[in-house]
């Protein structure tokens, strides 16, 4: 049986019991991580599977697709960083007209009784269910000791004095605070995805990229970024990354394009993580190319600074002190990852 489930609607997956979370647990930060463990811990306990439930797309952005909140987190990352989590199942359910019609109490019996035989449910501060958000934690305890599971809420957890929450790291991002949405997260705010093609105009200007695709989400942040690439070798590459839309170039969809210092290779297809560490500035539309070009080098040595200093401070096993000194004057022959894209790194 495959870890990962999508519909409502089959046959029991935990026979024997389970243990349930429930949320949106975008971004998974220190409270999503500590709604998970406490399950997977309650699960061992009693011996039974732990399922953390979600939904895609998130409610939210049903029903707002004309201006779906920032995503901090892309599904695949979502169920990788929950299994991670040490999830036995993890249930991503289809958001749609029908689930969104569900009312609180189907939802409970359909779902958490039917399908998941649960136990004890556990959830956030402030959980709302169910059409209308009809259901809340009392109903869920109302109706647990009708269906024969326990409901319980988590305590919120606190990070500088405040509840830790996906708005405070979006405002964070927004503000390039990537310390304070480390510190909410638990981790570096980075990205992850498998390289794509992109219009390969970059590789042109001596600035080719690994782009990474959004899959019609909205991203939570906009400009050009000092960053880190993960997963290529066994070290970060300094990098200098664009997450926009390409305006110079007439883009429309959000695209990630990471430009790879002093790196010769194929990278379509593999999968990368960005790690971001400065935000450089906002997205722009030049002129012409020759006028981002030089914009881009600008970039390119802005960046190389800030990522020397962020190596020294963190004592990061990445590029040489060499590497991240130089500036990035030379036009690459061939594309680091073949990808790339024009407006890429300062569209």
């Amino acid at each position: 049986m495959s870890r990962l489930f999508r519909d409502v609607e089959g046959g029991p997956r935990c026979p024997h019991g389970s243990v349930v979370c429930i949320g949106a647990f975008d971004g998974l930060h220190l409270g999503h991580r500590a709604l998970v463990r406490h399950t997977v811990a309650r699960a061992h306990a009693l011996g039974v599977p732990a399922v953390a439930l979600s939904f895609e797309p998130l409610p939210r952005e049903f029903f707002a697709p004309a201006a779906p909140p920032p995503r901090l987190l892309l599904p695949r990352a979502k169920a990788e960083g929950l299994l991670a989590l040490d999830a036995d199942q993890v249930g991503l359910l289809r958001f749609n007209a029908r689930l969104s019609g569900l009312d609180a109490e189907a939802f409970v019996r359909r779902v958490l009784v039917d399908r998941l035989n649960a136990r004890e449910v556990w959830v956030g501060p402030e959980f709302r269910f169910g059409k209308a958000r009809g259901g809340d934690i009392e109903l869920l305890r109302r109706l647990g000791q009708d269906c024969g599971f326990e409901a319980h809420e988590i305590e919120p957890v606190h990070h500088d004095g405040e509840r830790v929450s996906s708005t405070r790291i979006r405002a964070a991002l927004l503000a390039g605070d990537f310390a304070a949405a480390a510190g909410l997260l638990g981790r570096p705010y980075a990205i992850g995805g498998r390289v794509v093609r992109g219009q390969q105009l970059g590789r042109t200007l001596g600035f080719p990229t690994a782009n990474l695709r959004f899959g019609g989400k909205t991203p939570a942040l906009s400009g050009i970024y000092a960053t880190w690439v993960h997963g290529v070798g066994d070290r970060p590459r300094a990098s200098v990354s664009s997450l926009g839309t390409r305006p110079t170039v007439d883009g429309v969809e959000p695209l990630l394009e990471a430009h790879l210092f002093d790196f010769d290779g194929d990278l379509y297809g593999r999968r990368i993580e960005v790690e971001f560490v400065a935000h450089l500035r906002a997205e722009l539309k030049f002129p012409d190319l020759a006028s981002l070009t030089q914009q881009m080098h600008r970039d390119a040595a802005q960046a190389r600074e800030l990522l020397r200093l962020d190596a020294q401070r963190r004592a990061l096993p990445a590029n040489d002190e060499h590497e991240l000194s130089q500036h990035d004057t030379r036009r690459a022959s061939t594309s680091p990852a073949r990808t790339a894209d024009a407006a890429g790194n300062t569209a």
